[in-house]
């Protein structure tokens, strides 16, 4: 499969990584997300923000945050409206402990998409953490 993606077009070499992705084959889907996104033309908008942000899903799943959050940040440039890459940096920033950044993220998200309720969830949440922080002066 792999092979027959790469002799193929965009739209295969895309979808290929997709069904890699969802296979949970995540070594090969990133290969394909990887030259998906060096192909360079015909590559913007939604599809490369989608495989921008499911290649930044594969490094945060191997704890790789710093790339991860590149590549999430490469997805919001593409694709500025797309809330998903958004959510995804939030909760790595959550998880470092960048509350102020991660909150931003989330409210972005809430922006774009209202009914984002695990955006709302983890804002509430990092609101809290960052109380519970400033409480305990640190």
């Amino acid at each position: 499969m792999l092979r027959e993606a790469a002799a193929g077009g965009t739209a295969e070499l895309l979808a290929a990584a997709h069904a890699q992705f969802a296979a949970r084959h995540f070594a090969e889907a990133e290969e394909l997300y990887s030259r998906f996104i060096a192909g360079g033309a015909g590559r913007t908008g939604r599809d490369l923000a989608t495989a921008l942000n499911n290649r930044g899903q594969i490094k945060y799943l191997r704890v790789d945050f710093d790339a991860a959050m590149e590549d999430y940040t490469a997805a919001i440039q593409s694709q500025p409206a797309f809330e998903v890459p958004y959510y995804n940096r939030g909760l790595v920033l959550y998880r470092l402990g960048c509350f102020d950044e991660a909150m931003k993220d989330f409210r972005k998200v809430l922006e774009l998409n209202p009914q984002f309720e695990d955006a709302a969830l983890s804002l509430k949440q990092a609101i809290l953490d960052k109380e519970e922080k400033q409480k305990r002066g640190y």
